[in-house]
């Protein structure tokens, strides 16, 4: 009978010099796809973890970070030639008059560091002093989805390799019973009726790094994981005696083609059986302080699916060893009627964002969990739609937004970098996404340029093939 081979299993059975070369490229990758990745690692690590809160739409940097207080006298001014130099504008605004919109909300100082953040963000005035907050980072991408694909891959092309999955594969696990790599996306938010961008899976993906460190998406109903509770009629017992089975005809199987995937296949499927007991546990908040919480994170934490429960989730993943949490909350993409929206929004994280980093530091974990705040650009300084002291909307702006980061390493209390007195260009320490991704790389213990992994004749790496650099200013 004809027995079909794969190229792997020809080369792999026949004498051919090309084929033993080819071969020990596999084989490089499969020793890399094994874990054995501490040539990546940089002594004295100070996190373990990341919690990133990524706000899908891009939240306007003016309205409530970054501290402008002469806008208001050039209300309904055009923004200057010299401000904008040509700069490429979305299709919404191209060949618009660009009219100063200032911030309506006042700044308030906090801390001891004296930090300015806008009066909707009171809660997280309270932890000022734990959060290096960064005015001056950039972009590329002037659109929804690249600019999400870029900070969560380091490229603006689909298909790459995800943070959490380049943190995975790089460090290895922390734990046996739940992945490295999990996601959690708000089920509703108050601000963001009408523009709300879709999510893609590629976000956090594994790309052409092995399966197994893709992330892993929570549901806010049902199981947590899709499929992972047993059909009626199973029972745990003959799972277990289904699975080794299928884990023979793998083994006997990788005996035969070589290929890591099946092994993955394997990993994936014991993982998944470990997490019919270790999911139902990680989300029963029957054992926890109800009213403590609440009064951390806010009335919202009652609910399902809200931003405020999924803080606290990913504080109860980060004690049980997740790698990798990120949260994603849209609905920041304000075009029209912003003032009113961004409440909303602000109304949604500011104390849920405020209380994990209470929650972690009185347990003792937030100087090794890094906690990471971004949108994927910022917001025009001129008006978009109706144009009033108190009613506008911003546009699409790369060239410069806010960002922030707590725990992990970071210093607190500082405000880093700075931009013109439109909040349009930066004019001082410049903190572009591959420098911003190197950086967490580094907290976690990688140098972001020996990280990295073959393919497409490529040694592909998370922060790109510009050259990048750690924010030294913003450590401890």
């Amino acid at each position: 009978m004809f027995d079909p081979q794969t190229r792997r299993q020809f080369l792999n059975t026949s004498g051919m010099g090309l084929g033993a070369t080819v071969l020990g490229n596999l084989a490089a990758q499969a020793e890399i796809s094994s874990g054995n990745t501490h040539r990546y690692h940089l002594p004295k690590a100070p996190a373990k973890r990341v919690i990133f809160l990524f706000m899908g739409g891009a939240p306007s940097q003016l309205d409530l970070f970054d501290y402008k207080p002469d806008l208001h006298k050039r209300f309904k001014e055009e923004l200057p030639e010299s401000i904008h130099k040509g700069q490429r504008v979305t299709a919404m605004t191209k060949g618009k008059a660009k009219l100063v919109a200032p911030s309506m909300f006042k700044f308030n100082q906090h801390g001891k560091s004296g930090m300015r953040l806008s009066e909707v963000l009171p809660h997280l005035g309270s932890v000022a002093d734990d959060l290096a907050l960064i005015n001056s980072t950039s972009t590329t991408a002037i659109n929804h989805d690249p600019g999400k694909t870029l900070f969560c891959t380091g490229t603006e092309i689909p298909g790459k390799a995800s943070m959490g999955a380049w943190l995975s594969y790089g460090l290895g696990r922390l734990n046996e019973n739940l992945p490295d790599f999990i996601v959690l996306n708000s089920a509703f938010w108050t601000g963001g009726t009408g523009n709300v961008q879709g999510l893609y899976s590629r976000l956090w993906g594994s790309g052409f790094l092995p399966s197994k460190h893709q992330g892993v998406p929570f549901q806010p109903t049902g199981d947590p994981v899709l499929f992972l509770s047993n059909p009626k009629s199973v029972t745990r017992e003959s799972r277990h005696k289904m699975l080794d089975l299928v884990t023979k005809l793998n083994e006997e199987h990788i005996a035969k083609v070589g290929d890591p995937e099946i092994q993955t296949t394997i990993a994936q499927q014991e993982m998944a059986f470990r997490m019919q007991a270790s999911v139902p546990e990680l989300t029963d908040l029957t054992g926890e302080n109800e009213a403590l919480n609440e009064k951390l994170y806010g009335p919202e934490i009652k609910k399902s699916g809200s931003f405020a429960r999924n803080c606290l989730l990913a504080r109860r993943m980060a004690e049980r060893g997740v790698r990798f949490i990120q949260l994603f909350h849209r609905g920041w993409d304000h075009h029209v009627g912003l003032p009113k929206k961004v409440r909303g929004q602000a109304y949604d994280v500011d104390q849920a964002c405020a209380g994990l980093i209470k929650d972690l530091k009185q347990r003792g974990m937030l100087d090794e969990t890094l906690i990471v705040f971004a949108g994927e650009f910022g917001r025009t300084t001129y008006g978009q739609g109706k144009l009033e002291r108190d009613q506008y909307g911003r546009d699409h702006h790369p060239k410069c937004f806010s960002t922030w980061m707590a725990g992990g390493g970071v210093k607190g209390g500082i405000t880093y970098g700075e931009t013109d007195d439109y909040s349009y260009n930066v004019i001082k320490d410049e903190v572009p996404i591959r420098d911003f991704n190197a950086t967490i790389l580094h907290q976690l213990g990688i140098d972001h340029d020996r990280l990295t992994f073959p393919f497409m004749g490529l040694d592909q790496k998370l922060t790109g093939v510009n050259p990048a650099k750690v924010v030294k200013g913003i450590l401890s």
